[in-house]
């Protein structure tokens, strides 16, 4: 009995490795295939896609001179802009301060002058007008009281009431 389960044991030993030579076999196989596959990628990787390469490598090479000069530029006129912008930005500013300054003096200009014209109102209003108005009353009064001696006067003499003539401060009364 022990003779026939070690031959049975040697004969799946057996098997085992004649499966595991299959197994290696088909990974050689197909190991082989694939490492085929790679090296006609590789040739088409140094025919096609190498030369591109180099290709941009050299405009690379041709260009690197012209991209830092144009950067180069770039640097410079952005620090001439930046340059003139600060200047026309103080100039903004030294304007805008100016004009406030200018306002806040043509305000005062006629505000003062506002004031002097009232001013100068009052005092002709005091010094002329009122002393016109006054000499104008004292002259009205004069006249009214002249007309009405002279009225008087001739009413004396004879005078009849429509021979009378109307004094101009009786017709606005009426």
């Amino acid at each position: 009995m022990d003779t026939d389960k070690l031959t049975i044991f040697i004969a799946l030993t057996g098997i085992a490795v004649l499966l595991q030579a299959g197994v290696l076999v088909a990974i050689f196989v197909v190991l082989r295939k694939t490492s085929t596959k790679m090296e006609a990628l590789a040739t088409e990787v140094k025919t096609k896609v190498l030369p591109t390469i180099a290709q941009a490598e050299a405009m690379l090479t041709e260009l690197r001179p012209q991209v830092e000069t144009i950067a180069e530029q770039v640097k410079d006129s952005t620090t001439m802009i930046r340059n003139q912008v600060e200047r026309v930005d103080a100039t903004v500013n030294d304007v805008v301060d100016r004009t406030r300054l200018q306002i806040i003096r043509a305000d005062e200009l006629f505000t003062r002058t506002l004031d002097r014209v009232e001013r100068t109102s009052d005092i002709v209003q005091r010094t002329v007008i009122s002393p016109v108005r006054q000499v104008s009353g004292l002259m009205h009064g004069l006249t009214a009281g002249l007309e009405f001696l002279f009225a008087h006067r001739g009413r004396s003499n004879g005078g009849s009431r429509e021979s009378r003539r109307p004094v101009p401060q009786d017709e606005m009364f009426i």
